[in-house]
C-alpha cells in the first residue's frame, strides 16, 4: 500500500511538469489553474513558437527578418514635388529650407529641361513639419508650385547603377541570369567587375541589391525617385501660386505645356557679385537642353562630380553652398544612398572654366573647398576619365486610342517602356544618355507632351577604360 501511494505521488509530480497533461483521472491539477494566461495569449505564444521553428534567426518584425530601423512614432516618409524656374543657386536655397529645419533629405532628383526644373524630394518627418516645409518652399521666388504627392495615385521610378566584383566564371554567369530576371542592363565589363543599370520602384531595387550583395558591391550610385500621377491627372500648383499662360512643346521639366515665367535680372545667387566680372554665372545653361559640349562656350565645360558624404541632416546644403557662394549653377543633382551604410552619394553636373591659369582643372579650387567639409568623405572628378552615365526620364504624352500603336512603336525603337495608359494619355519610361532623351522628346512634340520628370545624370567610372567621348572624336584611327 505504501509503495502504491509513492507511485501515485510520483506520477502527479511528473504530470504537473508536463505541459500537455492537465488532469489525472479527470481531476484538474491546481498548478495549471493558478496564474494561467488567456486563450488569446496562448494562441499567440503557439504562433510565435511555430514561426521560430521555421525561421530560427527571427529577431522581430514579421516572418521575414526586418533589418531597417523603424521610424519614430508619428514620423512618415513624404514625397514632395517642387517645380521651379532655373536660376543659379536655386538648388542651394531649396536644400537650405530643409537644412534649417533639421529635415534629412533621404533622396533627391533634379532634372533640368531648358529653363525649368522639377525637384522630387523624399523626406521623413511628421505631418506638421512637412506642412511647414511646403509653406516655406512656396515662398521662394522662383518656385512655381510645391505639392506633397505622398497619398496620390502615382508612378514611381528610380535608377540604380551597380558595380559588382565578379570574376569571369560561374559567378559572372549567375549575375547575368539574375540581371535578366530584374531586367537590368550591362553597361560596362571589366576584368573583375560588372556594372549594371536597372530601373524600377524602390521595392524592386532593394530586392535586387539584396540578391546581388553576395557577389560584393564595389560601388553604387542611386537616384532619388521621380513621380508622375497616373492617368491624365497632372501635378497641381498650390492655390497661392499664380496661374501662367499655357504654351506648347517640351520645354518644362515638370510640365511642358506651361510657358516659362520671366526670370528678370539674373544674379549669381543670394550672394551679390560684380555684374561686370565674367565668370560661371554668365553661363545660363550649359545643358540646353542636353549635356552636349558643342553648345557650351569654349571657355567653359560641364564637370561631372561624384561626392560621397555622411548621411546627416544639412550635408546637402553645405555642399551646394560651396557652389552657390561662387556663382556656380548646378545643372543636375542626384542624391541617393551609397554602398556603405550611413553614407550617401551625390552626383552633380556644374559648369566651370575649361582650364585654370596654372593648367590644372578649372574647378580645382572648388574641389579643395569641398574637401574641407567635415561630412565629405571622397570627391571624384569624372570629367576627364572614362565613365558611364545614365539618366531616367518619364514623359506623359497626349494619345488617343488610334495613336497608341504609333507611340508603342516609338518607345520600342528607343528601348523605352510604357508604364501607364489612360483614355487620352500614355506615360513612357526612358533610360539612356541626354542626347537620346532629346531625340525622343522631339519626336513626341507633335502628339503633345503633358509632363516630363527626369532624374538628372548618375555616373560611375568605367573599369574597362573605354572612353566613349574620345572614340567619338576618332576617325580612321586619328583624333579629330
Amino acid at each position: 500500500m505504501l509503495l502504491s501511494k509513492e507511485k501515485l505521488a510520483s506520477a502527479r509530480r511528473l504530470s504537473q511538469g508536463c505541459p500537455f497533461a492537465r488532469s489525472i483521472n479527470g481531476r484538474p491539477i491546481s498548478r495549471w489553474t493558478t496564474g494561467t494566461a488567456s486563450p488569446q495569449a496562448k494562441r499567440a505564444a503557439n504562433v510565435r513558437a511555430r514561426v521560430a521553428g521555421i525561421t530560427p534567426n527571427l529577431t522581430g518584425g514579421d516572418v521575414y527578418v526586418v533589418e531597417p530601423k523603424p521610424l519614430e512614432e508619428g514620423v512618415e516618409k513624404h514625397i514632395i514635388s517642387i517645380f521651379v524656374a532655373d536660376e543659379p543657386g536655386l538648388i542651394n536655397r531649396v536644400a537650405g529650407v530643409f537644412a534649417r529645419r533639421g529635415a534629412n533629405i533621404e533622396s533627391l532628383a533634379v532634372g533640368l529641361t531648358v529653363d525649368k526644373a522639377l525637384f522630387t524630394v523624399v523626406v521623413a518627418g511628421k505631418a506638421a513639419t512637412v506642412a511647414n516645409l511646403i509653406k516655406q518652399l512656396s515662398k521662394l521666388v522662383k518656385v512655381r508650385y510645391v505639392e506633397d504627392i505622398t497619398t496620390t495615385d502615382r508612378i514611381e521610378r528610380e535608377l540604380l547603377l551597380l558595380k559588382l566584383r565578379v570574376a569571369p566564371g560561374p559567378a559572372r554567369a549567375e549575375v547575368l541570369q539574375l540581371a535578366q530576371i530584374f531586367r537590368a542592363r550591362i553597361v560596362d565589363v571589366g576584368d573583375n567587375t560588372l556594372s549594371l543599370s536597372v530601373t524600377g520602384d524602390p521595392g524592386k531595387l532593394t530586392a535586387m541589391l539584396k540578391v546581388m550583395a553576395k557577389f560584393g558591391v564595389v560601388e553604387m550610385a542611386r537616384t532619388g525617385r521621380i513621380c508622375l500621377r497616373r492617368g491624365e491627372a497632372l501635378l497641381e500648383r498650390t492655390a497661392s501660386m499664380p496661374e501662367e499662360p499655357l504654351g506648347s512643346g517640351a520645354g518644362g521639366a515638370a510640365s511642358g505645356a506651361r510657358a516659362p515665367a520671366p526670370t528678370g535680372e539674373r544674379t549669381a545667387d543670394v550672394y551679390m557679385v560684380d555684374e561686370d566680372a565674367p565668370g560661371v554665372w554668365d553661363v545660363d545653361n550649359v545643358l540646353e537642353p542636353t549635356y552636349a559640349q558643342g553648345q557650351v562656350s569654349p571657355d567653359f565645360k560641364p564637370y561631372t562630380l561624384n561626392i560621397e558624404v555622411q548621411d546627416v541632416p544639412g550635408v546637402l546644403n553645405q555642399v551646394t553652398m560651396v557652389f552657390a557662394r561662387r556663382g556656380y549653377n548646378v545643372q543636375s543633382l542626384v542624391v541617393g544612398p551609397s554602398e556603405r551604410e550611413g553614407m550617401s552619394r551625390i552626383v552633380m553636373v556644374v559648369p566651370g572654366g575649361a582650364k585654370a591659369p596654372d593648367g590644372t582643372s578649372g574647378i580645382s579650387p572648388l574641389l579643395k573647398q569641398l574637401s574641407k567639409l567635415v561630412f565629405v568623405q571622397t570627391i571624384t572628378d569624372l570629367t576627364d576619365v572614362p565613365f558611364v552615365n545614365r539618366e531616367l526620364m518619364m514623359v506623359k504624352v497626349r494619345c488617343s486610342a488610334s495613336q497608341r500603336g504609333e507611340l508603342r512603336d516609338l518607345a520600342t525603337i528607343f528601348r523605352g517602356s510604357i508604364v501607364d495608359v489612360s483614355a487620352q494619355s500614355v506615360t513612357i519610361e526612358m533610360l539612356g544618355k541626354e542626347d537620346k532623351m532629346k531625340a525622343f522628346t522631339d519626336l513626341l512634340e507633335p502628339y503633345g507632351i503633358m509632363e516630363i520628370a527626369r532624374t538628372g545624370r548618375v555616373a560611375m567610372a568605367r573599369d574597362s577604360g573605354v572612353n566613349s567621348d574620345f572614340l567619338e572624336k576618332m576617325s580612321m584611327g586619328r583624333v579629330i
